[in-house]
């Protein structure tokens, strides 16, 4: 938009803060008061900031109280889960004005519901999606596009939903969940820490200094190419690790280990067909759920000292469809201290809303940059 430099500054800490005065708008923007009377009277003039009210100042003064106009808009977050679509419709300051959840070969629709719900002539200025993969330009380069088959087909099923003129970015999902737990989860108070996502696969979310780490190739933190098994006689796969580590094995597991008891003549009952039944019957005491449990903390322990030895960032998160069970954090402590650094393990804070609630953020951030011309938003 053909803004002001002012005036996109100004607009940018309005965004941030939601409602501000005059005098509040001048500190956040680090303009003169009368620079900003201007500023405000241009984004009046546009629709993008509009009188809210007034607030009574010390002095018994009242001071008019500005919030984002109609036409700044909206943004949606997009996160294609493993198996459902949720989706999320903001305002620039952050406020929900959308959501919906649906299968995740319905995730087209899913977005049209949540875009029909957004304020009417709400501008849309920004779309993130998050996706399982890494991403990469597409073919012609003007656009980005998930890398592999892992979400490409999921991500092309869903675009035809998206308007044409509006931008899309996409950020991988493990990286937009650490975003969550950093603003509003376990990491709140930290500004480096590793978000560990055990669940259908395995990833790692690496916050250093408060910015998420993507790394040359946007690949930093996927665990599943870290070579498996290393060993005598045994050559590593591609993502050998990841086939290790996720839930399918680890049912595969289970059930391995119920014949086991079975056939010693143990009771050990129907075999769990979830991971949610095996941390159930892990939580009541069942010895066969207790010893997979274990085993699988084990695991992920070492895994984490990988993560430890590479960067010792002080804290791990556990997340994850798996690895946010509380369950697991005794036994991830446990082997991570015998093989590493002092390192702090909580779980996760964010639970299934954490990707959308990452990519919501992320899309608020692209969303005020469109508006102010690229004017830089922490994020």
């Amino acid at each position: 938009m053909n803004l002001s430099e002012s005036a996109r500054a100004v607009f940018a800490v309005l965004a941030a803060s939601g409602t501000a005065t005059r005098p509040q708008l001048a500190a956040g923007a680090g303009l003169s008061k009368p620079t900003v009377s201007t500023a405000v009277a241009e984004l009046e003039s546009a629709g993008l900031a509009a009188c809210s009210g007034t607030a009574s100042g010390g002095t018994g003064r009242s001071a008019a109280v500005y919030a984002l106009g109609p036409a700044a808009g909206a943004v949606l977050a997009v996160d294609l889960g493993p198996t459902h679509t949720q989706v999320r419709g903001c305002a620039l300051d952050g406020t929900l004005l959308a959501r919906g959840t649906g299968p995740r070969a319905d995730s087209a629709d899913t977005v049209r519901a949540a875009l029909r719900a957004l304020p009417a002539g709400a501008p849309l200025r920004a779309v993130v999606v998050a996706v399982g993969d890494v991403t990469a330009r597409d073919r012609d380069g003007t656009g980005m596009r998930p890398a592999t088959a892992k979400a490409g087909p999921a991500f092309d099923a869903m675009a035809v939903a998206l308007p044409k003129d509006v931008p899309v970015h996409l950020e991988n999902n493990v990286n937009c969940a650490a975003l969550a737990e950093l603003h509003q989860g376990a990491a709140r108070d930290r500004d480096s820490f590793g978000y560990l996502r055990i669940g259908v696969g395995i990833g790692l979310g690496i916050v250093i200094g408060g910015r998420v780490l993507r790394g040359a190739n946007g690949a930093a933190g996927e665990l599943a190419r870290l070579p498996y098994p290393w060993d005598d006689g045994r050559e590593p796969r591609r993502e050998a690790l990841e086939e290790r580590m996720g839930s399918r094995s680890l049912l595969d597991r289970a059930a391995d280990a119920w014949l086991d008891s079975v056939g010693a003549g143990g009771a050990a009952g129907p075999c769990p067909r979830t991971p949610e039944r095996l941390f159930a019957l892990a939580e009541e005491g069942h010895s066969t759920a207790r010893a997979v449990v274990g085993r699988h903390a084990a695991d992920i322990g070492r895994l984490a000292a990988a993560v430890v030895a590479v960067l010792d960032p002080g804290l791990i998160v556990l997340g994850g469809a798996v690895g946010a069970f509380p369950q697991l954090l005794p036994g991830v402590r446990e082997e991570l201290a015998r093989l590493s650094w002092p390192t702090e393990v909580v779980s996760s804070m964010v639970g299934d809303s954490g990707t959308v609630a990452g990519a919501s953020r992320l899309a608020v951030v692209h969303g005020i940059e469109t508006v102010t011309g690229g004017v830089r938003v922490k994020h």
